[in-house]
């Protein structure tokens, strides 16, 4: 008899073992024999045979006849794979172990090769989730899914993932993995873990890296590599989020861990994020070991006093310093320029290195080098590469960077270059950096046509002996081509020629960069040509200029009082896709106020702010430096805005100059009259040894008044020399606009400050209101009125300018007569001095008729 399943068909199999003599079973199986079932059903029939008796109670006969029957469902099973029909191939392994069979014994029944046949034809149709169901099936009924596949169908599986990873789909890719994971598939080889990892970071999806990575192998070392790839995009957040992830994931706290979180914390620039970390490990009471505490450390080496008190805590929780620990000390003291301190440190790690405990290394070595290189201290420099050389340590290309540094800074070229010909002699193969140090150092001596013949002798040096200038002056020879090239190079005038030997005793590989050149432009001087040539070659040879280049291009013709080309080539920069920055812009500014076009120097800078291109320090000194006097109000007026705009970019000023040239510009008021003159000069040479801030900030207030406002001069805080400049700013602002036919509305009001309470009136203030009084009264001959005012209660008597009230209103209220009626409260007095508009008028007449 046959059983149709579908469009197959598969012969019954034998008949059940017989059952016990006493049973009445065998009518009650006849009546339930099923009917043949349609071609088109999906649906099997109930394969399980008659409930048997215990195991026990079973013969031999019995056993291999039930064992026979097992092995035709597997045989079953096995075809129905094959044919790629999985649902119905997992509803007969159910069926049989629902009926008895052992699930790892009828796993066994199955024909693999038919199987992973049957996986494969799914796997290649694209029906991976057909199959993860039917395995996550027969997982629940105890056969192993990893049983069920042959190495055909495990690389079908993987190609699959892989295709799926192609795809970017991360998060479909992470589902599977989990669940071939439980099927305890090997995880690795579905996939490269970096590439997955890297993708996740790529699409900042930290959730799927997570869920990724607590499924592999040595999750700790995952979370380490994960943690530092979002560390290298800068996406802190992400790794502060694989960094909690694999605190609940993890046995414990790991270290490396904590020690990758760490080193990203400084990689994004959020030092203090490392500390809460590490404060969070001491709360739980987890001691960091010593590799977190450098971490730590190096992450903070800008904040020597915070390294110090970190360096005490690794003391008192008994973590012993090792060699990297002294060097971040060192680091630290360099950056911040602690000589002493580094010299202190050096000590310690030497004595320490004499007993044993520590052996110094070559990074140590090299940092302290730095430290003296950056103070100039080179003799310090050189004796320290003569300890390490005693001690066997052999100086590394940084070393002797710092070495040549250390007598560049000094300006020791001849040094320099000597240390240069030892490093060479000595095996070690010089960097860019190295090289660029040297040649900086020329340009710095003005050694220019020395810095030109290094460069040329270090381009020819890979390819021949290149002829160079010995000690005794002789030259050696020089093919056609190196000629050639030297003409070019060195054939320009103004260059000062240095006799000294530039011949090396090894060849090596020189490879110029982008700074090269731009230590070489400048070394060009005035000759804007050859700059430019230099900016050609530098593009030749595969290096971009970037915004320093230009910026010394615009100098270099700038020099040359060639204003229009500098500004030309800021112009340039636009179309070559490099947007002038501060510097260039600054560079341009420089060359406009050297060449005196000051109106120009203030286009830029308002360029600049239209760019919203921040100035700097050097920007805003040039501009407030670009006029030796001033000479009309305009010109107040546009550098007292820059002032203002300067301190509130946080800059401090050099405001005594600023203070200088604008009491020149007041005292005009009078020298233009021809009276007194003589009072200028005392005037001027006074020494100003407070902040000129208060004076500057008066004087730009009243200045940036608009003209028709009444004229309300406020001189409270200041001293009888400052009040002075401040009233003569005034007028020579009435003055400039007189003559420009603006007129004259309402009497200049001098307010002197309040009468405290008890203070004679007459006396108050009295050295301020006679300089302001003579000054008006006999040096400009105008009319001057001295009267008090009584203010309101709500009105500050200190400071009446900041109250609710407006200064006009105050100004014009009624006045009072000096003997006030006694009352239980007086009111605030505030004294002021009046110059009448008529006499102004009188007065302005008087100077236009001069």
């Amino acid at each position: 008899m046959r059983v149709i399943l579908g469009s197959s068909s598969i012969v019954t199999p034998p008949p059940s073992p017989p059952p016990p003599p006493d049973s009445q079973t065998h009518h009650h199986h006849h009546h339930h024999r099923p009917k043949p079932k349609s071609k088109h059903s999906r649906r099997l029939r109930n394969l399980s045979p008659p409930r048997a008796a215990s195991s026990s109670r079973l013969s031999t006969a019995q056993w291999d006849l039930l064992t026979s029957r097992h092995k035709y469902h597997a045989d079953l099973a096995s075809k129905l794979a094959e044919d790629g029909r999985l649902q119905e191939f997992a509803m007969v392994v159910e069926s049989a172990v629902v009926s008895g069979a052992n699930a790892s014994k009828f796993a066994s029944m199955l024909s693999v090769e038919l199987v992973s046949s049957g996986i494969s034809r799914n796997l290649i149709e694209g029906r991976i989730w057909c199959v993860v169901e039917v395995l996550k099936k027969l997982d629940k009924l105890g056969v192993p899914p990893l049983k069920l596949f042959d190495g055909s169908a495990l690389d079908l599986l993987k190609r699959e993932c892989q295709r799926i990873v192609d795809c970017g789909e991360v998060e479909e890719f992470v589902d599977l993995i989990e669940i071939f994971g439980g099927f305890q598939f090997r995880i690795k080889e579905l996939g490269d873990p970096c590439q997955i990892v890297k993708l996740c970071v790529d699409k900042r999806d930290a959730n799927s890296a997570i869920r990724y990575v607590c499924v592999l192998p040595h999750a700790h070392i995952r979370f380490c590599t994960l943690i530092h790839e979002f560390g290298k995009k800068r996406d802190l957040v992400s790794a502060l989020t694989s960094y909690e992830a694999s605190k609940e994931n993890l046995t414990g706290p790991n270290m490396y861990v904590c020690r990758t979180i760490i080193d990203v914390c400084g990689l994004c620039g959020d030092y203090m994020k490392s500390r809460r970390i590490y404060e969070d490990l001491l709360t739980q009471n987890i001691t960091p070991n010593i590799y977190v505490f450098n971490s730590l450390m190096n992450v903070n080496a800008h904040d020597l006093k915070f390294i110090l008190q970190v360096y005490k805590d690794m003391q008192k929780l008994g973590i012993v310093a090792d060699m990297a620990s002294h060097n971040i000390l060192l680091k630290a003291c360099s950056l911040v320029g602690r000589v002493d301190l580094a010299q202190e440190i050096y000590m310690e790690v030497k004595h320490l290195e004499s007993k044993g405990v520590l052996k110094l290394d070559v990074f140590t070595y090299s940092t302290i080098v730095k430290v003296f290189a950056d103070a100039k201290l080179w003799q310090m420099a050189l004796r320290v590469k003569e300890d390490m050389l005693s001690t066997g340590v052999i100086p590394n290309t940084i070393t002797w960077s710092s070495l040549i540094n250390a007598c560049a800074n000094a300006g020791l070229v001849e040094k320099a270059i000597h240390l240069f010909e030892e490093m060479l002699l000595a095996g070690c193969e010089p960097n860019s950096q190295c090289c660029n140090i040297l040649l900086q150092a020329c340009v710095e001596a003005c050694q220019y046509d020395r810095a030109f013949r290094l460069f040329q002798s270090w381009k020819q040096s890979k390819t021949e002996e290149t002829p160079v200038e010995g000690s005794d002056g002789k030259t050696d020879r020089i093919s056609s081509v190196e000629d050639k090239q030297k003409h070019h190079i060195i054939g320009t005038p103004n260059f000062v020629s240095n006799s000294g030997h530039l011949r090396f005793a090894k060849r090596f590989t020189f490879k110029p960069t982008t700074t090269t050149y731009n230590i070489l432009m400048k070394a060009c001087g005035t000759d804007h040509h050859h700059a430019k040539a230099l900016m050609d070659e530098m593009r030749m040879v595969g290096l971009f200029p970037n915004h320093i280049t230009w910026s010394i291009l615009i100098d270099t013709c700038g020099s040359s009082g060639n204003v229009e080309g500098a500004l030309q080539i800021l112009r340039i920069m636009h179309t070559t896709g490099i947007n002038p920055d501060v510097v260039a812009y600054t560079t341009a500014i420089k060359v406009c106020v050297k060449s005196r076009k000051v109106k120009l120097a203030f286009t830029l800078f308002a360029e600049m702010k239209r760019n919203h291109i921040q100035p700097n320090l050097v920007t805003y000194n040039t501009l407030l430096r670009a006029r030796s006097r001033y000479g009309s109000l305009c010109e107040v007026q546009q550098c007292l805005a820059v002032y203002q705009d300067m301190r509130k970019a946080g800059y401090e000023p050099n405001e005594y100059y600023l203070k200088e040239l604008i009491q020149e510009w007041c005292e005009g008021v009078i020298t233009d009259n021809n009276q007194n003159q003589g009072k200028l000069t005392s005037y001027k040479r006074t020494n100003f040894r407070r902040s000129q801030s208060l004076l500057l900030e008066k004087v730009a207030v009243h200045l940036q008044k608009n003209t028709a406002e009444n004229r309300a001069i406020d001189l409270q805080g200041l001293t009888k020399v400052e009040a002075r400049i401040v009233v003569l700013a005034v007028l020579q602002m009435i003055k400039e606009n007189h003559s420009l036919g603006i007129p004259l509305k309402d009497d200049m009001l001098i307010i002197l400050g309040p009468i405290k309470s008890g203070a004679n009136p007459a006396r108050h203030n009295s050295e301020v209101t006679d300089a302001i009084t003579k000054l008006l009264q006999d040096d400009l001959g105008l009319e001057v009125l001295l009267d008090r005012l009584a203010l309101d209660e709500s009105v500050d008597p200190e400071n009446p300018l900041d109250s609710d009230h407006n200064l006009e209103e105050i100004i014009g209220s009624k006045e009072l007569h000096i003997e006030l009626e006694s009352s239980t409260r007086r009111p605030a007095i505030l004294q002021r001095l009046k110059v009448t508009k008529k006499s102004l008028h009188i007065w302005l007449q008087r100077r236009s008729t001069v």
